[in-house]
């Protein structure tokens, strides 16, 4: 796996992208000032919402929102596809996603993540939770995480809503996933309950793999990929280190355990699960990513790189691009490999 190419380096290539993608990473760009800090208004305007509904849509997809836990505003929108749709009346997977945003902004309404989970539900045929974790700065490390662990306990334990979910469901087949941020979180949570497993075993729920989109990882070093892309799409340097500052404890620097998952020093389950890693070309945080990759590896744990080399950060929330579909195609290969056999 490749970090930045000479051409990124030397800054002869910027990304293919149609008007309309410009014009949206644009406005994202315009949320943050030159310091890396978030204009909220302009992100509150921008940030339109989806409502869930249990009539299925055009392609007999389903929604609902359930409540994980009340007391601290933790909920997910649940999306599955029509039992007519069904060749046979096999369980389906299960996919807990995790939306990105920098631990900072966006959640499971956001139309973008709405439109992708329906797509992933449609697409894969399976049960999607779109987990709405809690933000930054208002709750910082370890909130996420906890969210995160808390949505697969829920989901180990509750039925799903069944004038939702009118399929029968695999909790053997559980996939983690998600973007940015939420690739990050997808990493802890897997690594959390992996753990837990080890020592709980009556759990059903199995994860059996994880799905790193373009994952946000870090460190206090800058990498050949942070300086050549730069700024080439919405995310920049100064971005991406306002969000460390809001995510991680008051006065913890970039080499938190949260933030540089690689080097010798990462601990990794006996039950961490195969994973896909995802990676952009022109995405300024590919090189953290590649030393995840190694780190996986240098541990004996199984793991695929997807690597799109026109691909900006964000590029699977525009589904007029290419790569998008092909990112979708990829999961399905992925899923279905790694699901439990005996629901197959």
């Amino acid at each position: 796996m490749a970090g930045g190419s000479d051409d990124d380096r030397a800054g002869r290539r910027t990304p293919p992208l149609p008007w309309t993608v410009r014009v949206q990473l644009a406005a994202l760009a315009l949320a943050h000032r030159p310091d890396g800090s978030i204009r909220r208004l302009i992100v509150s305007l921008g940030d339109l919402k989806s409502g869930a509904s249990t009539r299925p849509d055009a392609s007999g997809v389903r929604s609902a929102d359930v409540t994980i836990d009340a007391s601290r505003g933790l909920w997910a929108r649940v999306f599955s596809p029509s039992l007519a749709d069904a060749a046979t009346d096999a369980p389906v997977p299960v996919i807990v996603y995790f939306h990105g945003g920098g631990f900072v902004l966006f959640s499971a309404a956001s139309r973008p993540y709405d439109a992708f989970c329906r797509r992933l539900c449609r697409e894969l045929r399976a049960v999607v939770m779109s987990v709405n974790y809690r933000l930054a700065p208002e709750h910082r490390f370890p909130a996420a995480y906890d969210d995160g662990v808390a949505a697969l306990r829920y989901l180990d334990a509750n039925p799903l809503p069944a004038d939702v979910v009118t399929v029968p469901v695999d909790l053997s087949s559980c996939f983690l996933a998600g973007d940015s941020a939420g690739g990050n979180i997808t990493h802890h949570v897997v690594q959390r309950w992996a753990s837990m497993s080890a020592t709980s075993p009556a759990a059903s729920l199995r994860v059996a793999g994880a799905v790193l989109i373009q994952p946000f990882f870090g460190g206090e070093e800058r990498t050949g990929a942070e300086v050549a892309l730069d700024r080439v799409s919405a995310l920049s340097v100064a971005g991406t280190d306002h969000y460390w500052r809001e995510f991680l404890p008051e006065g913890a620097i970039r080499d938190h355990e949260a933030a540089r998952v690689c080097g010798d020093g990462v601990e990794l389950a006996e039950a961490f699960p195969p994973a896909m890693v995802v990676v952009g070309g022109f995405d300024l945080l590919k090189d953290w990513q590649a030393r995840y990759v190694e780190a996986l590896r240098g541990k004996g744990k199984p793991v695929r790189v997807v690597e799109y080399p026109d691909a900006v950060h964000g590029f699977h929330a525009f589904p007029e691009l290419a790569d998008s579909g092909k990112l979708v195609e990829e999961m399905k290969l992925f899923v279905k490999e790694h699901r439990s056999k005996r629901a197959v």
